[in-house]
């Protein structure tokens, strides 16, 4: 198989589980109200997925809108990238029962684990594939169930963790559309997000409950409102553009004053569309940049052809970012 000169998203498509949870529902068991939830973090509601929309299920339909939007078959898959961290089989992945549940046929199909920052490190290996040669057509998936890792009594976390599953099909591209990535991590700042319990403490603990995310919320706000800043900005120089060659900028859908933060260090023009959905989504770790992503373009925020910047940050500390070219 040759490689193409370039990549670029063909199709995206989006999965939000049925069931709304406002903020009315999880204020009880942190001793809080609606109002300090938004002011906090600019989260309304989220959605928690329920027993049958599980990782696979959920990846799968949001698989199929993707390949419809591309144009292309299952089977002209070559690989499938899954971006998740709530995936709870050590094996087999969950990308080869994807990829099997959509009759992809023999594809290659792996699973990454980069936190928050896994999908667009999916997108990125996508692109060298195709340009390498490796494949010419990717599924990449980004996708969570937090809800079944959250503690609805954890005060920093409860409001913030919800479920979804957002897909991208990349493909090859005679023109540029897939910048290059900015991508990296700071494992001394680990403990900042991190699972509370290791699984086999937890198998052999008297009370069997499940591990739980934590996060030290003051300080990710501090590293990621101007750190990722600066990694966006790389990446604008990396890519030959400037923040006014943009038409879209979507980061991952952390915290709305995040959001607003990274948005005023970087100078963004006015005429720029910020995604937004966390006010309606929550924080879907993996699935947060497919998913607002996709949001912007069911609702004409964001149209064919714009320029978007993606970046994305979380546990490990993680993060990479890229500039595409909208399908």
């Amino acid at each position: 198989m040759s490689g193409s000169p370039h990549a670029r998203i063909l199709g995206v498509g989006a999965y939000r589980p049925r069931r709304v949870v406002p903020n009315s529902e999880v204020v009880g068991g942190i001793d809080s109200s609606d109002e300090w939830i938004q002011q906090r973090s600019g989260i309304r509601e989220r959605r928690f997925a329920s027993e049958d929309e599980t990782v696979v299920a959920m990846s799968v339909e949001a698989s199929r809108g993707a390949l419809a939007q591309a144009g292309i078959e299952a089977d002209q898959i070559d690989c499938v990238v899954v971006a998740t961290v709530s995936h709870f089989l050590q094996t087999p992945s969950a990308a080869a029962l994807i990829a099997h549940e959509l009759g992809a046929g023999a594809p290659a199909a792996f699973d990454i684990s980069a936190a928050c920052a896994g999908f667009c490190h999916g997108v990125a290996l996508a692109s060298d594939m195709i340009r390498g040669g490796s494949a010419r057509n990717v599924l990449v998936v980004g996708v969570e169930r937090l809800s079944d890792i959250t503690s609805p009594n954890d005060r920093g976390t409860a409001f913030i963790f919800a479920d979804g599953a957002g897909a991208v099909v990349v493909g090859p591209s005679e023109e540029p559309a897939i910048s290059p990535v900015v991508w990296g991590s700071d494992g001394a700042q680990s403990d900042l997000i991190r699972q509370n319990t290791d699984w086999r403490d937890a198998v052999n603990a008297k009370d069997g409950e499940m591990p739980h995310l934590v996060m030290e919320g003051a300080a990710v706000f501090r590293w990621a409102s101007f750190e990722m800043a600066k990694v966006a900005q790389e990446t604008l120089a990396k890519a030959g553009l400037t923040v006014d060659d943009l038409d879209v900028f979507i980061p991952h859908q952390a915290n709305d004053r995040i959001t607003s933060a990274m948005a005023r260090t970087l100078k963004l023009p006015e005429r720029v569309k910020i995604a937004r959905d966390i006010a309606v989504q929550g924080n879907t770790s993996a699935a947060s940049v497919p998913l607002a992503l996709a949001r912007m373009i069911e609702t004409g925020e964001a149209k064919s052809g714009d320029r978007a910047l993606l970046i994305a940050f979380g546990a490990g500390l993680a993060y990479a970012a890229q500039v595409v070219t909208l399908p």
